[in-house]
């Protein structure tokens, strides 16, 4: 078995990896519940690269997301539900129908207008699916999958209902629902309601991922980046605590700050 440029080697080492009698004892173990958390893990990995910049890194990590669907496939096609050519024939076939601005007759128009197409027939694929499983009228948003990550999912839900004009008029209208939300999170804590706390900060959470939707900024991609910065700044402090032979632990609160304090220096002053 040889390296190829083909999707086709892939499928047939997948197929090896697969057979039950010379392929590999952990490959053969797994199965769709088993795979599918790597499947997630890919996908972030890939995403990490492109706001690295790390190209290099991109193209292996690619390989590794194209690495999944072939993966469930295969693993589909041995209990024979569908093979990776029925897959490829679902997105090409999907691709062509949301397009045919570029594959029909109807004028292309310009990216707004090709969004509201888009979900145009997304709208009519609901309709058309709840018919077939006998379900009434579907709700804007069955399809958004709940499996996505929560700040995500939130952003996601609140775009798809502002479709129809359910939404704050601006992104100041937002930053008042967000200082709203603030205030009844220290309303509930102030009355030690653990239930009620819950669900405001979850509301709260909530009205800052609208709050990034109408900043055209990706929520979940800015707590990535803040994460990073974070596990940066504080890696900074844990090394300043060893140069003054100080264990973290042991270093107090305004020692901390201190280190953390000149690492934003530096930030601010690199930016």
């Amino acid at each position: 078995m040889q390296p190829s440029r083909e999707l086709s080697r892939l499928v047939e080492i997948m197929a090896a990896l697969r057979d039950p009698d010379t392929g590999c004892p952990w490959d053969l173990e797994q199965d769709f519940s088993t795979i599918r958390h790597y499947t997630i893990e890919e996908a972030y990995e890939v995403a990490d690269a492109i706001e690295r910049e790390d190209f290099e890194h991109l193209r292996e990590e690619l390989g590794d997301l194209i690495l999944q669907p072939v993966y469930h496939a295969q693993m589909a096609a041995e209990q024979g539900l569908f093979d990776i050519g029925d897959v490829i024939y679902a997105i090409t076939e999907k691709l062509i129908r949301r397009h045919p601005h570029v594959f029909g007759q109807m004028e292309a128009g310009d990216s707004d207008a090709a969004k509201s197409r888009w979900e145009a027939i997304k709208a009519e694929e609901r309709a058309r699916k709840a018919a077939r499983k006998g379900e009434g009228t579907p709700s804007l948003l069955d399809d958004v999958p709940v499996g996505l990550p929560a700040l995500t999912r939130a952003e996601k839900l609140a775009k798809r209902a502002a479709t129809v004009g359910f939404d704050w008029p601006d992104a100041a209208a937002v930053t008042a629902k967000v200082r709203e939300e603030m205030s009844e999170v220290d309303a509930a804590a102030d009355d030690g309601n653990e239930t009620a706390l819950h669900d405001e900060i979850g509301d709260l959470l909530f009205a800052v991922a609208n709050l990034a939707r109408h900043h055209g900024v990706d929520p979940e991609a800015a707590l990535r980046d803040a994460n990073r910065k974070f596990v940066r700044r504080f890696t900074y402090v844990e090394e300043r605590c060893r140069q003054d032979g100080i264990a973290p632990a042991d270093a107090g609160l305004d020692r901390l700050d201190a280190y953390w304090n000149e690492i934003r220096a530096a930030d601010k002053k690199a930016g």
